[in-house]
Parts: C-alpha cells; sequence; structure tokens
C-alpha cells in the first residue's frame, strides 16, 4: 500500500513539473524571441510551407482555434508580408493564404532559434536520456 501512496505523490508532483518546464520553455521563447511571433504564429507558417495554400477555416482546424483566431494570427503575418491572400481556384468567392519568399526566410530563421532553444533545454541530456525521454513523452500522448 506505501508503493501505491508514493507513486500517487510521484504522479502529483509530476504535474508541477511539467508545469514548471512549460513555463521555464515560454520564458526560453520569449527571452530569445527576436523574430517578435508567437510559436503559434511561426506553425501556422511552418503548415502553410508544408502544405500549401490553405483556407482560414482549415487552418483554423489545424491550429485547434476559431476561424477567429485564425484571423488575428494572420493579420499580423499579412502586415508583416510573410503571408499573402490569394484567390481560391475552385471557388472565386473565397480566398486562401500562402506564405511568401519573406514567410519563408522567417520560417528558417524560426527553425534555427527553436533548435539552439531547444539544445539549451536538452543539451545536458545524454542520448540516452533523451530517447529515454522521447519514449515517456510519445507514450504519456498516445494516453
Amino acid at each position: 500500500m506505501m508503493n501505491e501512496e508514493k507513486k500517487e505523490h510521484s504522479i502529483s508532483s509530476l504535474f508541477e513539473i511539467a508545469a514548471a518546464i512549460e513555463r521555464k520553455w515560454a520564458n526560453e521563447w520569449n527571452s530569445h524571441n527576436s523574430i517578435g511571433f508567437s510559436k503559434t504564429h511561426i506553425l501556422l507558417l511552418d503548415i502553410l510551407d508544408t502544405s500549401g495554400a490553405a483556407r482560414p477555416s482549415d487552418l483554423a482546424e489545424k491550429l485547434h482555434v476559431t476561424t477567429g483566431g485564425v484571423t488575428v494570427l494572420t493579420t499580423k503575418l499579412i502586415k508583416a508580408g510573410y503571408i499573402k491572400k490569394t484567390k481560391n481556384e475552385s471557388d472565386r468567392r473565397a480566398y486562401q493564404l500562402e506564405i511568401t519568399k519573406e514567410g519563408l526566410d522567417q520560417l528558417n530563421n524560426a527553425y534555427e532559434h527553436i533548435d539552439q532553444m531547444v539544445h539549451r533545454m536538452f543539451g545536458m541530456l545524454s542520448e540516452e536520456e533523451v530517447e529515454t525521454l522521447r519514449q515517456i513523452f510519445s507514450k504519456l500522448l498516445l494516453g
């Protein structure tokens, strides 16, 4: 019975640790974020780069936000010249969004920033520890 109580206590402390790590990652992102965009802005650019032009409703679904949320995100990116609106070929009344050359350049800068951040956050771990952590995180995601 004591082992079960100890496991429950350890599981409870995992929540606190995970929350602290999340705060640390957010602080790390913000303190080294010279590009001025949120992680969601970068994810949106990544989706457009990977999948090609997309309608706002498709982006909302992929980002798990409302279409209004996509409007807020895309307004800043359009203003910066990183994405542009284009006519939807199949439905001339609708538009879609696509990444620009400047957006690709910014996305590549973000990838470098993320790589540096990941190295700062995980660089002290051994190869085995990284693999164990990856397996644990994957297991948690699959639930």
